[in-house]
């Protein structure tokens, strides 16, 4: 996804797709999938739209393919079941049950929902998509939600791209507007099922759910005339700007789910403050995503590999 037009590697056929598969079982299996192919592609994606992000707005307008009307028309769907399938009355605090409902549906009906997105010529290919898809809004059995179930989705999205289902010109409607309904469905889910942070570092990390979002979100921020990193902790600031950047949106979300000083609850947000502009700071978040996420085990255990992200090593 590049805009020279370029796409991380060229389209498969479909007798090449297979049920993706686990690789990644013990740490020492970690070395194989940050030299794979899929790292690089994964990672093209993620840096490719951190690029096309800079200096933009949510409010902008961006061009859409039929095929990322079609992602977009899919996250209303999702987002419609949570009405028709309310919590239930509990006794415990997190995790309601309701949300496997919402979660079984989700796998009920995924071959309809990704048929839908592809041409007929790749229908072959909702069985490598299906997982990614899946594992994108939580755990079923855990009734949680983290930067590993995010990655996921994000994988779906990139792997729609490598098939040049997703073109080029989707870019920045994958940022500013499909990426962002997914945020925001995301967090209906937490707040309405009351769903767990999946392995949370608590105040050690970003917030308590996502990491992508402040990546393209300061990338959206790099050269601004009067929002600096000094804004962070403002909740004014947040508020203010929720519905233009995402950055934002996301502090804002903290700030309505938290209470306390911001420098408690959410200290590495605080320590970023302190960064002089925005450029370093989208540099120090890619840097930390690579170490705190794409290299941890616990969270690539549960990443499944098949033909389109592949764990062989780059051809």
């Amino acid at each position: 996804m590049a805009e020279s037009g370029q796409s991380p590697s060229a389209p498969l056929i479909p007798s090449d797709f297979v049920t993706p598969v686990k690789e990644v079982k013990v740490p020492e299996h970690m070395k194989k999938w940050l030299e794979s192919q899929a790292y690089a592609d994964y990672m093209f994606f993620v840096s490719a739209l951190n690029d096309v992000a800079k200096g933009t707005k949510l409010t902008d307008e961006c061009t859409m393919s039929t095929a990322c009307e079609k992602v977009l028309a899919l996250l209303e769907e999702l987002l419609s079941w949570i009405a028709e399938i309310p919590p239930i009355d509990q006794p415990q605090r997190f995790g309601n049950k309701a949300y496997r409902t919402w979660h079984q549906k989700l796998q009920d009906n995924n071959t309809d929902l990704i048929s839908k997105i592809l041409p007929e010529s790749l229908k072959g290919a909702v069985i490598e998509l299906k997982p990614y898809l899946t594992d994108g809004f939580g755990n079923q059995t855990r009734i949680d939600y983290g930067t590993g179930h995010e990655m996921a989705f994000a994988a779906f999205l990139c792997c729609l791209c490598k098939l040049n289902v997703l073109v080029p010109s989707d870019s920045l409607a994958l940022v500013n507007k499909v990426f962002v309904r997914y945020v925001d469905l995301t967090r209906k889910l937490q707040t309405t099922y009351n769903m767990e942070p999946a392995g949370s570092q608590g105040v050690w990390g970003l917030d308590d759910y996502q990491f992508l979002p402040f990546i393209w979100g300061s990338s959206q921020l790099v050269g601004h005339p009067r929002l600096t990193p000094k804004s962070i902790p403002q909740s004014e600031t947040a508020s203010g700007f929720a519905d233009q950047y995402m950055f934002f949106g996301c502090v804002d979300f903290i700030n309505r789910m938290k209470t306390g000083p911001f420098a408690e609850h959410s200290n590495v947000l605080w320590g970023i403050s302190g960064v002089p502009h925005w450029q370093k700071v989208n540099q120090g978040l890619i840097k930390m995503y690579k170490a705190e996420v794409l290299s941890k085990c616990p969270v690539i255990q549960h990443f499944p590999f098949g033909s389109i992200l592949s764990i062989s090593p780059p051809s």
